[in-house]
């Protein structure tokens, strides 16, 4: 038994396609459900996933945009299960690669398993920033950890509850985690260029508030040892 949560922002052309391709990689799993928390969506995003024909279906919905760090948490909050999945709801985290994050998770008793996205699709300054900030973060935190940003994980709820809340936590998990004293793991997984629409969030803005909130988080950790 597990939650899918799932953060959308004007995603109108890709949630349906993805739903799709939930159920279809995870038809061998009878107990989980999956929460999107559409983040005040501009465009008719709503409306396509109150469509959408499956009892697995939560929908929660923000009245003014909070990010993604937000729709997460207050996701997670309202799922019924300790097992967490996240993803994207652009279509570009591959569904199939949820089966071996759960096994990984369940057979070896970890608290968070994280994607490494392999053969990235994204734009080449998208994927500099992220190197940069990546660079960055591992050497400061030692989350051991080549790629935070990848949405597609599953960690345990109770533990992740009992993190600070912060604007920018999902991107942290990895050093939260390890930083707390728990166990983590990370495997690759597939990586699919955006189909519809674009990014939602800025290059630059992203890198330079990455770098900020890795103080954050350092001196955060710093106040536990």
């Amino acid at each position: 038994m597990f939650s899918i949560i799932i953060p959308v922002f004007n995603e109108s052309k890709n949630i349906e396609t993805l739903i799709n391709e939930i159920d279809i990689n995870l038809k061998e799993y009878l107990h989980y459900e999956i929460i999107l928390v559409n983040d005040a969506s501009t465009d008719n995003t709503l409306d396509v996933i109150k469509e959408i024909k499956n009892n697995k279906i939560i929908i929660i919905s923000n009245i003014v945009n909070k990010g993604q760090s937000f729709c997460i948490h207050k996701g997670i909050k309202k799922s019924s299960n300790n097992i967490i999945v996240t993803i994207d709801g652009d279509g570009q985290n591959n569904p199939k690669d949820i089966p071996k994050l759960l096994n990984l998770y369940l057979s070896k008793n970890i608290d968070l398993v994280g994607g490494l996205r392999l053969n990235r699709q994204d734009s080449f300054i998208k994927i500099y920033s992220s190197r940069i900030a990546n660079f960055f973060r591992s050497k400061i935190l030692n989350d051991e950890c080549s790629d935070t940003g990848c949405s597609l994980k599953v960690f345990n709820k109770i533990i992740f509850l009992k993190f600070p809340y912060f604007d920018g936590i999902h991107r942290f998990l990895p050093a939260m985690f390890k930083g707390f004293g728990y166990k983590t793991a990370f495997t690759t997984v597939d990586h699919r260029k955006r189909k519809f629409g674009i990014s939602k969030y800025g290059t630059m803005n992203r890198l330079f508030k990455g770098i900020r909130d890795i103080i954050k988080v350092k001196r955060l950790l710093k106040q536990i040892k």
